[in-house]
């Protein structure tokens, strides 16, 4: 569940264009959180992110950053953290999420570029992750579509609501 979190809570660092209708394009730049999960194929599901929702993504021009703690209980402080064993470091750093990048708009899907991330992985050449959205007011939902690998089999959807 927490590398499912991980990959659609990314979701939410957006920008949006003009939704039907409308002649002028909506920003999404702000501050965000993600509010829900829906998770399709096997075992779908819809998952309520409670309160406190310990996730924040900032969007600004160009750029995103986005923090998420996907622990299910508090994480632990280790004594000392130079003498904590394999185990208690994934512990404390592996339900932790930071990504920070570009992103580009194009009709209703935006494109999301990492340029530093906790995860290396999402730093490789050419890593991108590309997501469809609708833009209601201050609720946002964004669609995984495809990432350098090809399309999502199972697409995840995210909604998010501004708080800034």
């Amino acid at each position: 569940m927490k590398k499912l979190l991980l990959a659609t809570i990314t979701l939410g660092l957006l920008t949006s264009h003009a939704l039907a209708g409308q002649s002028k394009p909506e920003s999404i730049q702000g501050v965000w959180q993600a509010v829900e999960v829906t998770v399709t194929g096997p075992g779908a599901r819809t998952i309520v992110i409670p309160e406190p929702r310990r996730n924040l993504t900032i969007i600004t021009a160009g750029h995103y950053s986005r923090v998420e703690d996907q622990a299910e209980r508090p994480r632990p402080v280790p004594a000392d953290v130079t003498k904590a064993s394999g185990d208690e470091l994934r512990a404390v750093w592996g339900p932790f999420v930071g990504e920070a990048g570009t992103y580009a708009v194009t009709a209703n899907v935006v494109t999301m570029r990492p340029l530093v991330a906790k995860n290396p992985a999402a730093m490789v050449t050419g890593a991108f992750i590309t997501y469809s959205y609708k833009l209601e007011g201050n609720t946002l939902w964004v669609t995984q579509q495809r990432n350098q690998n090809g399309p999502f089999a199972n697409p995840v959807t995210v909604k998010v609501v501004r708080v800034e």
